[in-house]
C-alpha cells in the first residue's frame, strides 16, 4: 500500500531519513536502503540539509524508487527560485517521485559553502500553493501545463523553545495546511509527557502528524542537545540512563525503539532520523517491535 493510501486509511507509517552522498558513491545509500526494505513505508531524502552540499534529493529519490522503496523528497526555498523549484517538482513526478516534503531550511551560513547566496524567492506557504496549482494543470504564472502531475505534499514544524514559539509555528502550520500540506513532520520527540501536550494542539490542524524520533548516539550528543536546545526537553533521567549504561550506543537504540513504540499508540507515524547511522535502522526497528 502506498504512503498516500496508508495516510488516508489512518494506518501507522514508518519513515526513515537517508542522506545522499557528498559525491557519487551511492553504495552506502543503496545498501542502507536495502536493509530496511519491507520494514518501512517510505524513505525521506533531504536536499542539502543543514546547508551541506550533497547529491540532489531528486537523484536520491530516483535511486530509492529503483530499489522499490517509496520516496518522500525534500524541497526547500533556500537554494532555488520559483522556476527551478517547479521544474524539479515536475521532473520528480516524471521520474516516479510523487511525495514531497516542503521543509524548513537552515541558514546557508551554517553550511559548508558559506559564500553561497541564499535564494528564498518564495516561502514555504507559497511553495505549497505552487505544488497545489501544478496539480490543477497550471504553473505559478497561470500558464497551462502539458500533462498534469499528482503529489502528496507535506510540511515540517520548525523547532521551538517556548509557548510563544509553538504558537507561531502552529499558526504557520495552519497556513501550510490551508495551502495544501497533507501531513506534518514535527521536531524530534525526547519526552512523551511534553509531547502529549504539544500533540493535543497540533492534531487540531486536521492532518496526520508524524513526529521525528532522533537516535541519540552518545552521552555527549544527549548533553549537547539538552544544553543548546532547551525546547528538546531531554530529561536528566534520560541523560543518567545513557551515562550509567555499559553500552551507550545500544542504550540510544533502545530509547529510540521505546519512543517509537509509545508514539505508535497515539500518532499516525514516525520519522526515524539517524544522521549517518542509517545502518542502525534495522536495530531500531527491532527495538520498537516493528
Amino acid at each position: 500500500m502506498s504512503f498516500q493510501k496508508r495516510l488516508a486509511a489512518n494506518e501507522f507509517v514508518v519513515l526513515a531519513e537517508m542522506h545522499t552522498p557528498k559525491g557519487v558513491n551511492i553504495s552506502r545509500l543503496v545498501s542502507d536502503a536495502k536493509r530496511v526494505k519491507g520494514k518501512i513505508d517510505a524513505v525521506v531524502i533531504p536536499d542539502m540539509d543543514n546547508g551541506i552540499m550533497r547529491m540532489s534529493a531528486l537523484a536520491g529519490g530516483v535511486l530509492m524508487q529503483q530499489q522499490g522503496i517509496e520516496t518522500i523528497m525534500h524541497v526547500y526555498c533556500r537554494d532555488r527560485n520559483r522556476m527551478a523549484l517547479q521544474g524539479d517538482i515536475l521532473a520528480a513526478h516524471v521520474l516516479g517521485v510523487q511525495n514531497l516534503l516542503v521543509a524548513h531550511s537552515e541558514d546557508i551560513t551554517e553550511g559548508d559553502h558559506r559564500e553561497a547566496t541564499a535564494v528564498n524567492d518564495i516561502d514555504e506557504v507559497q511553495l505549497l500553493e505552487a505544488i497545489a496549482k501544478l496539480q490543477t494543470g497550471k504553473d505559478m504564472e497561470g500558464f497551462e501545463l502539458d500533462g498534469i502531475p499528482s503529489y502528496t505534499a507535506g510540511c515540517t514544524l520548525a523547532p521551538f523553545s517556548n509557548d510563544k514559539g509553538l504558537d507561531e509555528q502552529l499558526k504557520l502550520a495552519q497556513a501550510k495546511v490551508k495551502a495544501g500540506a497533507a501531513f506534518i513532520i514535527t521536531p524530534p520527540v525526547f519526552d512523551m509527557v511534553h509531547f502529549s501536550g504539544f500533540y493535543s494542539k497540533v492534531k487540531e490542524l486536521g492532518v496526520p502528524v508524524i513526529p521525528t524520533v532522533f537516535l541519540i548516539k552518545s552521552l555527549a550528543i544527549a548533553q549537547y542537545i539538552a544544553t543548546t536546545d532547551p525546547g528538546s526537553n531531554i530529561s536528566e533521567d534520560v541523560i543518567k540512563r545513557i551515562r550509567k549504561s555499559s553500552d551507550r550506543e545500544l542504550e540510544g537504540i533502545k530509547i529510540a525503539g521505546e519512543t517509537i513504540a509509545a508514539l505508535r499508540e497515539v500518532t499516525q507515524g514516525v520519522l526515524i532520523q539517524t544522521l549517518g547511522w542509517e545502518y542502525k535502522l534495522p536495530d531500531i526497528l527491532d527495538a520498537a517491535g516493528i
